[in-house]
C-alpha cells in the first residue's frame, strides 16, 4: 500500500474512531469568531480557536497590522465527526457574513470580477502541530478573477503565479491528486519541473505569464485525468472543500502519528483560520519570511529568521529555496526590517515568551500572519527561561513551566570528541538547527531509518528536503541532514521539538535517491555508509566521529571549570530553582558504585532501587550463583552462599559509601532462579566441568526449574519464603556493610532500606522480615554496633495494592515497582505487547504506551490503593516508586498529585525528575 493511500486508510479509521467515541454535544451557539477591525476573540480562547486563531486575535487586539479574517471554532471540528462530515446549520450564514465583514474592511469582493478578494484558509489546533495538517492559499482565484488580479496588479505573472499555486494546493488537498505508487513523484511537481525544463528555466519565479497560462492547463488536464472532476470556479464550493480539508485532515496519518508523540488528545479537534490573502510574490517590493524573537537552537537574543524576495510563505517552510538570514532584510528592505525591530520586540513583552512569527510584506507595507510560542531545542528553552527572568520578563516559577521537563536532558548530551575531529573528514558545512553530536548510517527514507533504529543502529536522515510524511523516519533517526531549506524549514522546526541533532541547508552536499548517493565534490557515500553531523556547529564529517561526555558532565567531572562553560551555569541555575519549587524527592536506579557517583552529581538524593540480581553475573560470582542453585539440600546452598557473602558485602560497602549517608533501597533477590543457569550445551558443559558434576544433572536442574510464564513463577520473597537462607546472607551482607562504614575514620551513619519484592499477602512479608530483623541483631551484637535500618516491600502487583493496610502493619516503607504493576494490572508483557501497542495507539485504545507513562485510569488507581490503604494504617509510611515511571515527567506530576514522597529513575533521567517533579509542585 502507497503511504498516501495508508494515510486516507488511517484517516477513515480515525474520523469513525472519532464519532463512535465522542459525546453527542449541541450545536455550537457560536461557530465563528472575527480578528481584524472587529475582533471577538483574544488568547485566553484558546482551546477554542486554537493557537493560531487565539494569537490573531491577539495581534489584532495590540495593534499590530494583521490582514483581516475569522476562525471556525474546534468545537466545529468536533461536532463535523460526531455528525458524519456535517457542518452547523448555522455555519454557512456565519460564514458569509464574516466574509461580507472582510470584504468591507478591505474594499474587495470574494468572487469578483473586479478587486477580487482572496483568501488562506489554515488549521490551527491547540497546540502546535508544524505541517502536519493542510494549508490552502490563494483561495478565490479562477478562470475570471485571475484576470482581475492581473489586471489590478498590472503584474500578470503574479496573478497567474498565484493561480496555479491554488490549483495545486487545491487538487493535491481537496481534490486527492496524489502520486500514484511508492517511488512516484508529486504529480504538480512533476508538471512544473517539465515545463521549467522545457522553457530552459531554474527558478518557478522565471516563468513568464504566457508559461504559467500553460502550466495551469496541465495542472486542470491533470485533476481532470485523476479524478473525474473539473477544477471548480464557484469560490464558496472552493472555500467550503477547503474548509472540510482542514477538519479531515486532523485524522491524517502524519497528524495523528504527531499527536501520539506528544500526547495531544484527539477529542481537541482543531480550528479553521480563514484570512485575507497578502503577497509576497508580486515582485522585488515584496518578501515573505520566518523569524524568530531569540535563536531556537541555542537561545541567544538575536533577530533570527530568514526570508524570500518575490515568494509565498509556503516557500519558505518547505525548503525549496534557501532563503536569505534576516539580518540581510536591513540591507534589501531597511523600513520593514525596522518595524519587525518595533514588532519582536513588542511581541516578547507581550506574551513573555519567545516568539516564532511569520509575516509578508507587499509592495513595502509589512503584514503579520501568525505568533506562537517558537519551538526550540532544550538548549534554548533553558536559556531562553533563565535569560527572561535576567531580564524581569518573567519569575523563577513561570521560567521553570516554560522548559518542558525533558529538555533539561538535551544539556547532557553528547559533543564530538576533540581528538577525533582532528582526525575527520570535513565534507562540507550546512546551518547549524539542532545542537549536538550525532553518528550513524545514512538513510534516505524514513522506511529505511525506521529499519536501522529497530534493528539497534543509528541513522542519520538525509533528504534534500524534509516534509510532514518524513516523520516516522526522523523521530527514528538520531540526526537529521537536509541538502535544502533554512532555519526555519520543515526539517529545522520539527528536529528542534525532538530535541534531534539537525543541519540544513548544506547546498554542496547533493542527493541522489535513484542512485541511492551523497556527494560533496569527489566524495561518494552510499545509503549505509557512515556519516556524523554536528548540529551546533552545522559540520558534516566522513565515517563515524567518536563522541565525548557533554559540557554539563565534564564540570560535574571536574574536567572543566563551571565558570568555563555558560551550558553548566544555566543547568546549575534551573537545577537550583527547581530543587526549591518542589516537594517530591528524587532518588536513582543504581547497583553500582560509579552509577551511584554519576547520579549523586546529577542531584540524585539517595538510592530508591539496588538490584541485587545485576551483583551476581560478574566474575566467579555467577559459578557460585550457579553453585547454589544446583544444590541438592540446604547444606550445599548455605556453602555456595557463603562464598557469595563477601561479594555482596563489598558491593553494598561500595555503594553506601557512593552515597554519602543518603538513602539506600536494597531489593532483595528477584528473578526467577532459571535465569542465571545456562542453557545452550557448551555453557552447561562448561559449569559441569567448573562444578565437577556430570553434564545430565545440570540438564536436569535446568529443566526441572523451567516455569511455564517465570513472570508470575517462583521468584521475588517466594524464592525467600522457600530459601530463607537466600534472605538471610544477603541481609547479613547488607548489615555488615553498614556496620563497616559506622566504624570508618570518617563514619557514614547508613540507615539501609531493606525491600522484600512481590509481595502480595501480610504473611509474605511478615515472613521475611523476621528473617530480616533476627540478621540486624546478630550483626548488631556482632559487630558492637547500633544503627538504624529500614524494612518494607516493594508493590508490584494488584493484590498487593489492595490489601496495603495490612500490609502496612509490617511495611515501614513502600515502593511502587510501576513496571511490573502495570505487567500484572494490565495482563500485559511489556516484552511481548510491542506485537500490538502500535496498532492500539494508532486506534486510540491506548494513546500512550503505558510502560513509559503511567495509566493512570487503571494502573494509577491501584497506586492509589496503595497510597490510601498504606497511610490509613500508617500516617508517617514512607512511599516512593522505582519503576521506570519515575524518570517520566507526566507520571511525575500523578505521583506528586496521589502523595508520594519521592520518585526513584534512572541516573540520566534525574535531572528531567526534578524539573518535572518542580512542574508538578507549581501546577
Amino acid at each position: 500500500m502507497s503511504a498516501k493511500k495508508a494515510t486516507k486508510k488511517t484517516a477513515r479509521k480515525g474520523a469513525r474512531k472519532t464519532a463512535k467515541r465522542a459525546k453527542r454535544v449541541a450545536t455550537p451557539k457560536k461557530s465563528i469568531y472575527e480578528f481584524g477591525k472587529k475582533t471577538d476573540g483574544s488568547s485566553k480562547l484558546r482551546n477554542l480557536l486554537g493557537g493560531k486563531g487565539a494569537n490573531l486575535a491577539e495581534m489584532a487586539r495590540i495593534g499590530l497590522p494583521v490582514p483581516p479574517g475569522f476562525t471556525i471554532t474546534t468545537e466545529v471540528c468536533t461536532f463535523f465527526y460526531e455528525n458524519g462530515r456535517k457542518y452547523p446549520t448555522t455555519l454557512d450564514k456565519e460564514m458569509r457574513q464574516s466574509v461580507a465583514s472582510i470584504e468591507k474592511q478591505l474594499g474587495k469582493k470574494f468572487g469578483a470580477s473586479k478587486k477580487p478578494l482572496l483568501l488562506s484558509v489554515r488549521s490551527g489546533a491547540r497546540e502546535s502541530m508544524p505541517g502536519m495538517m493542510d494549508t490552502i492559499l490563494n483561495l478565490g482565484l479562477n478562470d475570471k478573477t485571475v484576470e482581475a488580479l492581473a489586471e489590478e496588479s498590472g503584474n500578470a505573472a503574479f496573478a497567474y503565479d498565484c493561480y496555479r499555486r491554488f490549483i495545486g494546493m487545491y487538487g493535491d488537498v481537496v481534490m486527492g491528486v496524489q502520486p500514484q505508487h511508492e517511488n512516484d513523484h508529486e504529480p504538480f511537481d512533476a508538471c512544473l519541473d517539465e515545463l521549467k525544463k522545457e522553457v530552459g528555466v531554474e527558478l518557478d519565479n522565471q516563468l513568464t505569464a504566457d508559461d504559467l497560462k500553460e502550466l495551469i492547463k496541465r495542472y486542470k488536464a491533470l485533476i481532470k485525468s485523476r479524478t473525474k472532476s473539473a477544477f471548480p470556479q464557484d469560490v464558496y464550493e472552493q472555500l467550503w472543500g477547503a474548509v472540510g480539508a482542514v477538519f479531515s485532515s486532523w485524522q491524517n496519518e502524519r497528524a495523528i502519528l504527531y499527536r501520539q508523540k506528544y500526547n495531544i488528545p484527539a477529542e481537541w479537534g482543531t480550528a479553521v483560520n480563514v484570512q485575507a490573502m497578502v503577497f509576497g510574490n508580486m515582485g522585488d517590493t515584496c518578501a515573505t519570511g520566518v523569524a524568530f524573537t531569540r535563536d531556537p537552537a541555542n537561545g541567544e537574543k538575536v533577530f533570527y529568521g530568514e526570508y524570500l524576495i518575490n515568494a509565498q510563505g509556503e516557500d519558505v517552510v518547505a525548503g525549496i529555496r534557501t532563503p536569505n538570514p534576516i539580518a540581510k532584510l536591513k540591507e534589501e528592505m531597511p523600513a520593514a526590517h525596522a518595524e519587525l525591530e518595533k514588532v519582536r520586540k513588542q511581541l516578547e513583552r507581550h506574551f513573555k515568551d519567545m516568539q516564532d512569527f511569520e509575516f509578508t510584506v507587499e509592495e513595502g507595507k509589512l503584514y503579520m500572519l501568525q505568533t506562537r510560542n517558537g519551538k526550540r531545542t532544550g538548549l534554548a528553552a533553558v536559556r531562553i527561561a533563565v535569560e527572561l527572568v535576567k531580564e524581569r520578563l518573567i519569575n523563577q516559577k513561570v521560567a521553570l513551566t516554560k522548559i518542558p521537563a525533558d529538555s533539561i536532558s538535551s544539556l547532557l548530551v553528547a559533543v564530538f570528541d576533540e581528538k577525533a575531529i582532528k582526525k575527520a573528514k570535513l565534507l562540507a558545512t550546512g546551518l547549524p538547527a539542532g545542537p549536538g553530536a550525532a553518528s550513524g548510517k545514512i538513510c534516505f527514507t524514513a522506511e529505511k531509518a525506521e529499519g536501522v533504529a529497530k534493528s539497534g543502529g543509528h541513522a542519520v536522515l538525509c533528504r534534500v528536503e524534509t516534509t510532514p510524511e518524513d516523520l516516522r523516519g526522523m523521530i527514528a533517526a538520531d540526526g537529521i541532514l537536509t541538502s535544502r531549506g533554512g532555519v526555519s524549514s520543515h526539517a529545522a522546526l520539527v528536529a528542534r521539538q525532538m530535541n534531534k541533532v539537525c543541519v540544513c541547508g548544506a547546498s554542496d552536499v547533493v542527493i541522489n535517491y535513484g542512485a541511492r548517493t551523497l556527494t560533496v565534490g569527489k566524495t561518494v557515500l552510499k545509503e549505509g555508509d557512515d556519516i556524523s553531523i554536528d548540529g551546533t556547529t552545522g559540520e558534516i564529517y566522513a565515517g563515524h566521529v567518536d563522541t565525548a561526555p557533554s559540557e554539563v558532565d565534564q564540570v560535574l567531572s571536574g574536567k572543566k571549570k563551571p565558570e568555563s562553560s555558560y551550558t553548566y551555569q544555566l543547568f546549575d541555575q534551573v537545577m537550583s530553582w527547581a530543587d526549591k519549587a518542589r516537594k517530591l524527592g528524587v532518588r536513582t536506579n543504581a547497583d553500582s558504585p560509579e552509577q551511584a557517583k554519576n547520579a549523586v552529581a546529577l542531584g540524585a538524593e539517595g538510592i530508591g532501587l539496588c538490584r541485587t540480581e545485576h551483583m551476581f553475573f560478574e566474575g566467579d560470582r555467577i559459578t557460585y550463583m550457579r553453585q547454589m542453585i544446583l544444590s541438592s539440600d540446604e547444606n550445599e546452598r548455605r556453602a555456595a552462599l557463603k562464598k557469595l557473602l563477601p561479594f555482596q558485602r563489598r558491593d553494598f560497602t561500595g555503594l553506601f559509601k557512593a552515597m554519602g549517608g543518603r538513602p539506600v533501597t536494597i531489593r532483595l533477590l528477584d528473578p526467577p532462579l532459571h535465569e542465571f543457569l545456562p542453557h545452550d550445551e557448551s555453557a552447561k558443559r562448561e559449569l559441569a566441568n567448573s562444578l565437577g558434576v556430570d553434564i545430565d544433572i545440570i540438564t536436569e536442574r535446568v529443566h526441572a526449574l523451567h516455569e511455564a510464564n517465570p513472570m508470575l513463577g517462583h521468584r521475588g520473597c517466594r524464592l525467600g519464603i522457600s530459601y530463607p537462607e537466600i534472605t538471610e546472607m544477603q541481609a547479613r551482607a547488607i548489615f555488615e556493610a553498614a556496620a563497616a562504614c559506622y566504624k570508618l575514620k570518617k563514619p557514614i551513619k547508613v540507615v539501609p532500606e531493606v525491600m522484600v519484592p512481590l509481595v502480595g499477602f501480610a504473611d509474605e512479608l511478615k515472613n521475611q522480615a523476621a528473617v530480616i530483623h533476627r540478621v540486624a541483631e546478630e550483626v548488631m551484637t556482632a559487630k558492637k554496633v547500633k544503627f538504624k535500618y529500614l524494612v518494607g516491600t516493594m508493590i508490584e502487583v494488584p493484590r498487593g495494592a489492595v490489601t496495603a493496610d495490612e500490609i502496612a502493619e509490617t511495611a515501614e516503607f513502600f515502593s511502587f515497582g510501576t513496571n511490573d504493576l502495570t505487567q500484572t494490572g494490565l495482563g500485559m508483557s511489556r516484552d511481548d505487547a510491542g506485537s500490538f501497542l502500535g496498532k492500539y495507539k494508532e486506534t486510540e485504545i491506548m494513546p500512550q504506551n503505558p510502560f513509559a507513562s503511567i495509566d493512570t485510569k487503571g494502573v494509577g488507581k491501584l497506586v492509589e490503593l496503595g497510597v490510601k490503604g498504606g497511610r490509613s494504617t500508617k500516617k508517617d509510611l514512607k512511599l516512593g516508586i522505582c519503576g521506570e515511571h519515575g524518570g517520566d515527567p507526566s507520571s511525575i506530576e500523578f505521583f506528586h498529585n496521589v502523595g508520594l514522597d519521592y520518585v526513584s529513575c534512572s541516573p540520566p533521567r534525574v535531572p528531567v525528575a526534578r524539573l518535572a517533579a518542580a512542574q508538578a509542585a507549581l501546577k
